[in-house]
Parts: structure tokens; C-alpha cells; sequence
């Protein structure tokens, strides 16, 4: 199986690189330079180039903020872009592993995942771009085509809440944190992996909607707890505030917390808790940082 990530200089497309690499396959990742998802050309030169049995769109325009004030530029990356590479993937026979995000969702559920099939509603220009995007892949892609919905990305490479707090905990003696929000803590690695694991099932029921966040959830500041605590410093440094105390031009959803239930339709279990993958993580982002 030949497999073509996008977005592969991200932290996810980088991830995902070097996890099909490690387990062996024919991977080649593209970055924006090599393969422009918002550009025809772009996209049909490089699959007819790579001619892959298998595409990962991990490239967006992930500047939250920035979308509302330039909703178009996000949606031609966010939503153009996916259609683009799932009609090229329709004319190649090829599937699509494609990448979204919980903003299509409103925030405002409580006490309850939001399940997979549960009805969008995005407050937001970055979540609206993103949802077209997903609407168009399943459009096009219907019987070969997967959305990962992940949230609360961090991982070793690029920038994360959790490499924010390892910095903030170096230079200052509290922090502040959001303590009103609350969601999946996700390491890249991990979703990067089940990418791997799902790719192979597509075309055998492995199709639609699935949620690639981590098991459990916590606040902002629990995740910011947890990460003082990981690397030997005082939990207590860390104090809870909330959401009004940082505006920004995007509302940012209250609770962003994802069921898992399509993960055992296909034989896999859900990723593993937060905790657990934080603490695995913390080293080797460390490292990184230094």
C-alpha cells in the first residue's frame, strides 16, 4: 500500500511520516510547498506524481483566531481543499484518511460526550471551514473515505498548550490557566498511530466518522496541573481562572469532550487515557524543547 500524507511538515503529518515509516510502509509526506491542497494543479500533480493508494490530509488552516476575519482564505484550505483531494482520490481509486477538528461541534453539551453522529453546529469561521470540509469528503468519498475528529492536539514537534506550560513553568512563579473549558488532552502520536491502524480497514466498513481523541477529559488548567506535576514541579503553582480572562476573536467551546463508540465497529479500541500518554510524552517533548 502506497500512503501520501499532507501537511507533513505539521505536528500531526509529521507524526503520522514517521509512524507509517516505523512500521515499514510506502509513505510519502508532502508539505505545502510540495502539495498546495487548495490549488487543482497542486493536488493533481501530485497524485498522479505519487499515485497513492492511500491519502492522509493532515493540512489546514489551523489560525483560529484569524478565520474570523478571513473566512475565505480558511475555507478555500479548510473546505476547498478536501474536496479537491477527494475528487482526485475518486479519479485515482484511491481512499482518504482525512483530518477535522471538535470546533464543528457548538460547546455547550454537558455531562455527556458528543457522540459521533451528533448534528454540527460550529460557532465559529474555523469551524464552519472545517465542517465543509468533512460534508465534502463524505460527499464525494462515501464508501472510501474516514474523518478523524481530534481536539487538544499536543505533541514533540511544533507548538502545544503543553509546550506553553513547560516554558511558562521555567520563567514564571504561577501561571494562570482557563479552568472553564474542558476537553481531551491528545497526543499526536497517538492519533498518528490509529491513522496507521485505520488506513488498512478502509473499504472493509472502517468508513465515516470517527473520534481520535484520548480517553478521560480535564480542564485547561487539570491538563496544566498534570504537566507541572509530570516533570517534578509544584502543581500548586498553577492557578485556575476563567475563559473571560484571556478574550479572543473566537470563542472557544466550553466543552469539547468526544465519544468514541465507532472505534469498536471496527475492532480497535479508543486511545488510551491522557494521563498516561502526557506522561509518556513530557520526556520526549522536553528533549525537543531544549
Amino acid at each position: 500500500m502506497r500512503w501520501l500524507v499532507t501537511g507533513a511538515a505539521g505536528m500531526l503529518g509529521r507524526d503520522t511520516v514517521e509512524e507509517l515509516t516505523r512500521r515499514g510502509a510506502d509513505v510519502t509526506g508532502l508539505d505545502h510547498a510540495g502539495l498546495d491542497v487548495a490549488r487543482p494543479d497542486s493536488v493533481a500533480r501530485a497524485l498522479a506524481a505519487h499515485r497513492p493508494d492511500l491519502v492522509v490530509n493532515c493540512a489546514a488552516y489551523t489560525a483560529v483566531d484569524d478565520a474570523e476575519s478571513d473566512e475565505a482564505r480558511a475555507l478555500r484550505v479548510n473546505g476547498d481543499g478536501p474536496r479537491l483531494l477527494a475528487r482526485a482520490c475518486a479519479a485515482h481509486g484511491a481512499r482518504l484518511v482525512h483530518v477535522s477538528t471538535d470546533y464543528v461541534f457548538d460547546g455547550a453539551a454537558r455531562g455527556a460526550p458528543y457522540p459521533e453522529d451528533h448534528p454540527p453546529a460550529p460557532r465559529t469561521a474555523y469551524g464552519r471551514t472545517k465542517l465543509a470540509g468533512e460534508r465534502a469528503v463524505l460527499t464525494v468519498l462515501p464508501h472510501t473515505s474516514a474523518v478523524l475528529r481530534t481536539a487538544w492536539l499536543y505533541g514533540v514537534h511544533g507548538r502545544s498548550f503543553v509546550r506553553t506550560m513547560l516554558d511558562l513553568e521555567a520563567r514564571r512563579d504561577t501561571v494562570d490557566v482557563v479552568d472553564d473549558q474542558r476537553g481531551q488532552p491528545t497526543w499526536s502520536a497517538d492519533v498518528a498511530a490509529r491513522i496507521a491502524d485505520l488506513g488498512p480497514l478502509e473499504g472493509r466498513g472502517a468508513t465515516g466518522v470517527f473520534h481520535a481523541t484520548a480517553a478521560g477529559d480535564a480542564t485547561w488548567y487539570e491538563l496544566a496541573r498534570e504537566v507541572f506535576r509530570g516533570i517534578g514541579a509544584d502543581p500548586d503553582r498553577v492557578r485556575p481562572t476563567g475563559g473571560d480572562a484571556f478574550p479572543r476573536p473566537a470563542p472557544r467551546p466550553a466543552y469539547s469532550v468526544l465519544g468514541h463508540a465507532r472505534w469498536r465497529e471496527t475492532g480497535l479500541p479508543p486511545l488510551r487515557d491522557w494521563r498516561t500518554a502526557l506522561h509518556e510524552a513530557l520526556p520526549l517533548i522536553r528533549k525537543e524543547a531544549l
